[in-house]
């Protein structure tokens, strides 16, 4: 069962958002939060996989919220779910640590989908936020490709082929699946990458990937 915290003012979009994670039957919201503040109280109160969190609360906003609960409760994913889709939002998420960037107005399959990814250990961005990372990273352009080369350089060739799977979005049981190996080991070459690497979670990770060519066939991960 995944256990899932909902933080939004509105009660009427948290029942919303309820009503549609009620659909699969193997994941259960345990607290809802009306404020930031209160988001992070039930989060260190009942640990849960997955906190989904709305960006414009009272007392505290939701991106300070999702800072907050990543340094209290790292075993939390973290899930921002709102209806704004501008830019600063998604590198202020994405910089502090949140596993995945949902829109409001996506489709209801989306949700439970990106649940379940990041709850496995995956991570989740909406087709819209995803669009808009890659535009920013090809504008950007060649300066972040010969960084994010010489970051990688530092890897072991096993541990580029784990980022390079990692980058795509799949989860350490379907890294392990593809490289034969235990889900186990998986896991710990998914932690050695992020310390060698200096990324704060998943989806860093794969945006670096991105950025050094190991999503477009450019790097050799061998």
């Amino acid at each position: 069962m995944i256990r899932v915290l909902l933080a939004d003012d509105e009660a009427m979009v948290r029942a919303g958002v309820r009503a549609i994670l009620s659909t699969d039957s193997g994941i259960e919201v345990v607290a809802e939060a009306a404020d930031g503040r209160e988001a992070i109280e039930l989060t260190r109160a009942h640990r849960p996989d997955v906190a989904l969190l709305d960006i414009r609360m009272p007392r505290l906003d939701g991106l300070a919220a999702a800072a907050e609960i990543r340094r209290a409760v790292p075993d939390t994913a973290v899930v921002v779910l709102t209806t704004f889709g501008e830019d600063e939002y998604i590198v202020r998420a994405l910089a502090d640590g949140a596993a995945g960037f949902l829109l409001k107005t996506g489709d209801p399959r989306e949700l439970i989908g990106g649940v379940r990814a990041v709850a496995d250990g995956g991570a989740c961005l909406s087709p819209q936020v995803a669009r808009r990372v890659i535009t920013e990273l090809n504008r950007e352009g060649l300066s972040r490709r010969t960084a994010a080369r010489s970051r990688v350089e530092s890897l072991t060739g096993r541990e580029r082929e784990v980022l390079a799977l990692l980058g795509t979005g799949l989860s350490n049981a379907q890294i392990a699946r593809s490289l034969h190996l235990v889900e186990g080991t998986v896991k710990a070459y998914v932690s050695a990458v992020l310390a060698r690497l200096g990324v704060r979670n998943r989806v860093q990770a794969a945006i670096l990937a991105y950025e050094a060519g190991l999503m477009t066939g450019t790097e050799d991960i061998r």
